[in-house]
């Protein structure tokens, strides 16, 4: 199976997961720079794609059974790129394809978002018996700042998430892959539990048996300090994206993803636990 975007913490995440299930994987990543990180997660080969152009896509592809499609985050291209994979997929005759979405493609307030809903409608006219996966955000997203004893974040406090464990999504994106019944199906993928930043905080204070504070930063401050480094469109998403958190959270029905796992969910403590 290729899983592309193989470097990145999702694409170790989904390697290791199909790798623990006997599946021999094909990373593909922009660079070979990258190959010894795919390695290490459980890639048995690595096929080096320009997603932008499309380079070195057709060979990825050669020989393989399924197809994880995993984009840059936060890419102005995202449906262009969606389009140049699946297209790539299609050709070869790959008879299963996952696409790693979001959760709420429809919400208007957050355009990167919209990308994806967009980029699934591409994936689903060129592949009708793609799989759609719409995770919520990952605990793992916030366990260095727990355990550093300060979480900061650009948006509201006080506004519900229900995060999701990257190992849960993993593991969930291996079993769709490898098991008939999922063609043509789109799962949210949401946690077992309502939680605050403030919360989260809280909990893993009592978890790590240390004080953890929560912070709210100046999405000003953000833009400035950590989103520097950000292209335009990238930190212009992201900041809308900030906004929609302080009306309202991210927030999502966890039955899919309990129904999947065959049990509930891993909850913000037992992922700082583990």
């Amino acid at each position: 199976m290729l899983v592309v975007g193989a470097a990145g913490k999702t694409g170790r995440a989904m390697t290791a997961a199909l790798s623990r299930r006997g599946v021999d994987v094909r990373a593909a990543l922009r660079s070979p720079a990258r190959a010894e990180t795919a390695y290490a997660a459980g890639a048995s080969s690595i096929s080096v794609v320009d997603l932008e152009s499309g380079l070195g896509l057709d060979e990825a592809v050669d020989g393989v059974d399924a197809v994880y499609h995993l984009a840059p985050n936060v890419h102005p291209d995202e449906v262009g790129i969606a389009e140049r994979v699946a297209s790539a997929a299609a050709r070869a005759g790959v008879t299963r394809f996952a696409f790693h979405s979001v959760l709420h493609p429809d919400d208007t307030s957050m355009p990167h978002h919209v990308r994806k809903g967009r980029a699934e409608t591409v994936v689903r006219e060129l592949l009708p018996h793609a799989t759609v996966l719409r995770p919520a955000a990952y605990h793992q997203n916030l366990v260095g700042a727990a355990l550093s004893g300060r979480i900061a974040v650009p948006h509201s406090l006080d506004t519900p998430f229900t995060n999701v464990d990257l190992h849960d999504v993993a593991e969930v994106a291996a079993a769709v892959l490898t098991t008939p019944g999922h063609e043509g199906r789109a799962y949210d993928l949401a946690g077992p539990e309502q939680l605050t930043v403030r919360e989260q905080a809280a909990v893993a204070a009592h978890v790590l048996g240390h004080p953890v504070v929560a912070e709210q930063l100046v999405p000003e401050a953000w833009a400035e300090g950590p989103g520097a480094a950000l292209g335009e469109q990238s930190r212009a998403d992201l900041l809308a994206m900030f906004t929609a958190y302080d009306r309202g959270g991210l927030v999502g029905d966890p039955a899919a993803l309990t129904a999947l796992l065959g049990r509930r969910p891993t909850t913000w403590a037992g992922v700082l636990t583990r």
